[in-house]
């Protein structure tokens, strides 16, 4: 059997359950606003996480690598495991951020991530310690172990990145399906004034949101895990995600919170004799 469908066997095994609900506890510790924005990478228009993993990941393989070349490496290999140790905090909080805004069989993929990184950490940390008291044999051995552990839990979280798309734009390719040309959606009576309703363009969801006679229309799936925009809330001239609470203007697409971090799509909308029409913006140049 195939890692890939051993790991989709952890995505249904139930007795994780109870570690995924002490998880979520400890998440929901996370400050929410700024911090938590940060944290998931709204300000970069990507996720945090996987750009501060690199730095633990980065500095234990040195030292590995440092371990087995020849000559006396031992100090600066020694400084690049602390290095790793220092870093692994900010990769840690900005793991959890994402993770307790993702699918159940995510978070089950993502407790046991979570558990052998854990695991890496200390054997990183028993390396550090062994190298301290000149047991170099040890540092070596424990920091080697270490990397395979660290090897095992990153192929967990590709699978929940790249086999899951946790973190991707998962409404990227709805722009692809809008035809060329304006289209219409239905009366401007049709739509609630000062709130928000949906619509569809030869089956891609729009988003609709009315201001007496006029209208702004965006593509209507959540970036984040897809969900359906026009069940959610228009706030300050925002419209908030049904699923997780992300939040976005609703003139320009922008992120505004959370745990989002890519864009919506905006249409152009226009009312033509009482009918609301929209195409997809035509680029600048």
């Amino acid at each position: 059997m195939r890692l890939g469908e051993r790991i989709r066997g952890i995505e249904r095994d139930e007795r994780l359950d109870p570690a995924v609900s002490r998880m979520k506890r400890l998440a929901e510790r996370i400050p929410s606003g700024a911090v938590r924005d940060a944290l998931h990478g709204v300000q970069l228009g990507h996720p945090t996480h996987p750009i501060l993993v690199q730095l633990p990941i980065g500095t234990w393989m040195a030292a590995v690598l440092l371990d087995m070349l020849p000559g006396d490496h031992r100090r600066s290999a020694h400084a690049l495991v602390n290095a790793g140790l220092l870093t692994t905090l900010p990769s840690v909080v900005s793991g959890l951020a994402d993770w307790s805004q993702q699918h159940e069989r995510q978070q089950r993929v993502g407790v046991v991530h979570a558990a052998a990184n854990g695991v890496g950490t200390l054997l990183f940390g028993a390396s550090s310690l062994a190298r301290a008291r000149g047991r170099e044999g040890w540092g070596k051995f424990l920091a080697l172990t270490g990397v395979g552990i660290i090897g095992f839990s990153g192929s967990l979280g590709g699978h929940i990145a790249y086999y899951r798309a946790a973190g991707a734009n998962s409404a990227d390719y709805l722009a692809d399906l809008v035809p060329d040309g304006w289209h219409d959606l239905g009366p401007l009576d049709g739509f609630a004034d000062g709130g928000l309703d949906g619509g569809d363009v030869d089956g891609v969801p729009v988003v609709v949101a009315r201001t007496g006679g006029s209208v702004t229309a965006l593509l209507g799936a959540c970036p984040h895990m897809g969900a359906p925009l026009a069940e959610g809330e228009r706030v300050d001239e925002c419209v908030r995600c049904p699923w997780h609470g992300s939040e976005f203007h609703l003139d320009d697409g922008m992120v505004v919170h959370g745990p989002a971090t890519a864009s919506l799509e905006t249409l152009e909308a226009s009312v033509v004799d009482g009918r609301v029409m929209v195409r997809l913006r035509e680029p600048e140049e």
